[in-house]
């Protein structure tokens, strides 16, 4: 950048930070609530620079702490609300509990996370980052304070993770409250799903669950169904009982794999199936099956009988030996 380009970069700079506090003051009335919200429509261009200058003001900070969610089977968005990375989604997104998933951050930085609980018949779920940080965070709507006609705006990261693009904002207004949901006529595509619903000032008071068939009928989970089961999605449960996640069928999982018992103890694997979740770990024929999770395997039977106390997309842990060596494996168990 030339010096005449970076002087002119500095001047607007700091224009715009002499201006900004005053913009924002504009915008809201004598409670911090915004004044645009009381208008049917804006009537003027003050109050449409009113509502540019909360959002530019909100955005930084709400941009830092939107997430990309990556799972097998696509990808969703989140926002993280504590500075040791607690992440509030959809449960459609997070699709259980105890799964490994990838958080990317707006700036392409990507951590390991798992999933905490769901409530699976109003779409709301957590999840935490598993990798130790300090992580920007947003402030959550706890006083229920969201009205009907409301300014409101959605941030997600809009058919998959673009470091270029970064999240999608867009504007729009609630245009219907109910005990576990908020309308918004704000566009949203897929991707956005689990993403989150802003009100002017920054807070969080929802989370994005159903993509309409038209894009300005979209479908949010309020903040007041996170908090009702605030602790018990911190504890990992499955709450409810559908639409938006199947409750995990004892029995249903599939390893894919024969083995036979060995005098010496472990179980010897006579066979690996094509592209079942065991080839796709790295078992191979011959390895011998020492301990699943931990637990010592004598019979095939006794492994028959960990595996009917699980369920399709567990992660197991595999002990094997192979050519006089010791591994670890870890898999997500298929379905039958």
């Amino acid at each position: 950048m030339c010096l005449a380009c970076r002087f002119v970069h500095e001047m607007r700079r700091r224009l715009l930070t002499c201006l900004l506090p005053a913009l924002i003051s504009c915008a809201f009335a004598a409670d911090d609530r915004p004044y645009v919200n009381d208008k049917k429509a804006p009537e003027d261009r003050k109050d449409i620079e009113a509502i540019q200058s909360a959002l530019v003001a909100a955005l930084p900070q709400v941009r830092a702490a939107t997430v990309c969610i990556e799972l097998k089977e696509g990808s969703g968005s989140g926002v993280i609300v504590s500075a040791d990375g607690l992440v509030l989604t959809a449960a459609h997104v997070s699709s259980g509990v105890n799964k490994k998933v990838t958080v990317i951050m707006e700036d392409g930085t990507r951590h390991q996370a798992r999933t905490l609980g769901l409530v699976a018949d109003t779409d709301a779920a957590m999840l935490r980052i598993t990798d130790k940080g300090d992580y920007p965070f947003v402030e959550i709507d706890r006083g229920n304070s969201a009205r009907l006609g409301d300014w409101v705006f959605s941030l997600g990261h809009s058919g998959g993770f673009d470091k270029h693009r970064g999240s999608v904002v867009r504007l729009g207004r609630l245009v219907r409250i109910a005990n576990t949901t908020l309308q918004s006529d704000s566009i949203l595509i897929g991707g956005d799903s689990g993403g989150p619903l802003f009100d002017l000032t920054g807070k969080l008071v929802g989370i994005h669950s159903r993509v309409g068939r038209q894009l300005q009928v979209n479908m949010h989970v309020p903040m007041s169904v996170f908090l009702d089961n605030w602790d018990r999605l911190r504890a990992g449960e499955f709450i409810g009982d559908g639409p938006f996640a199947k409750k995990p069928v004892k029995g249903s999982g599939f390893l894919g794999l024969a083995t036979d018992a060995r005098k010496e103890g472990g179980l010897r694997v006579t066979k690996v199936g094509n592209k079942s979740p065991a080839q796709e770990a790295g078992v191979k024929e011959g390895d011998v099956l020492l301990t699943l999770n931990g637990a010592p395997l004598a019979t095939r039977a006794q492994m028959q009988d960990l595996l009917q106390e699980m369920s399709a997309g567990d992660e197991i842990r595999l002990e094997l030996e192979r050519k006089g060596k010791r591994e670890t494996l870890t898999l997500e168990l298929g379905a039958r």
